[in-house]
């Protein structure tokens, strides 16, 4: 019985030996494959490596998050490198941990995260001149950030005053054409009414001169008529008269 279970303990720890020799292999593997910069490769190979790890150590995510970082996929990256946060290290550890986050974040334009997490580096190292150095860069970069960020709300505002300055022109101007139109439109009106008014009072001259003439042909057609009956009259007196003086004789 006793045999039996010290020889299963023995199998075991051949097999565990066996699992940490290719970890240990697929470690040595990847690490080639780094220096010849083949970090697509040299990924594969970490985490074949971190398939056997039955501890769970930390050495192949962390070999995991360079290679991503060096193939430019800098949120995997820094992904691989917060899981890492959690894990029971040295302070030393830790800090290379918090420093390499930082700069995925950095390399992805995350500049207020990078500078928390250098700051967390420096926590842990307070003597990194090259953490130093990183936050002192992205703090910067966070400025320039925020600058620019300003500006460009400044001009989102100056754009829109100008947007609106430009519709109240519009209706300014929209404004003035209807009144414009309105005061032609009146002007024409007064204009056609003076017509009219003109027109009546030529049409009221027109009438009253020819009344006038008229009234000339009347008084001469009068006169004509009563010179012809003062003829007439006279004529008849005369006639009477000779009547008279033959009656006489």
């Amino acid at each position: 019985m006793w045999s039996r279970i010290i020889l299963i303990n023995i199998v075991l720890l051949l097999a565990m030996n066996g699992f940490a020799q290719k970890e240990r292999k697929y470690i040595r593997q990847g690490n080639k494959e780094f220096e010849k910069q083949d970090y697509e490769n040299s990924e594969v190979l970490y985490r074949k490596a971190m398939d056997l790890d039955e501890k769970k150590t930390h050495k192949p995510l962390f070999n995991i998050g360079d290679a991503l970082y060096k193939q430019e996929k800098y949120d995997d990256a820094a992904s691989e490198f917060n899981n890492l946060t959690d894990y029971e290290l040295s302070k030393d550890e830790k800090a290379k941990i918090y420093h390499n986050l930082g700069n995925s974040y950095l390399k992805n334009k995350k500049y207020k995260e990078s500078i928390e997490a250098y700051k967390n580096a420096l926590r842990n190292n307070p003597n990194d001149m090259d953490t130093k150095y990183n936050l002192v860069y992205a703090q910067k970069k966070l400025d320039q950030q925020q600058q620019q960020q300003q500006n460009q709300d400044q001009n989102k505002d100056q754009n829109k005053d100008n947007k609106d300055q430009n519709k109240d022109k519009q209706n300014q101007d929209q404004n003035k054409d209807q009144q414009d139109k309105k005061e032609d439109q009146q002007n024409k009106n007064q204009q056609d009414k003076q017509d009219q008014n003109q027109d009546k009072q030529q049409q009221q001259q027109q009438q009253q001169q020819i009344s006038k003439e008229d009234a000339e042909r009347i008084l001469q057609a009068l006169a004509n008529d009563e010179k012809k009956t003062q003829q007439k009259v006279k004529e008849q007196k005369a006639a009477a008269a000779k009547v008279k003086v033959e009656k006489e004789w």
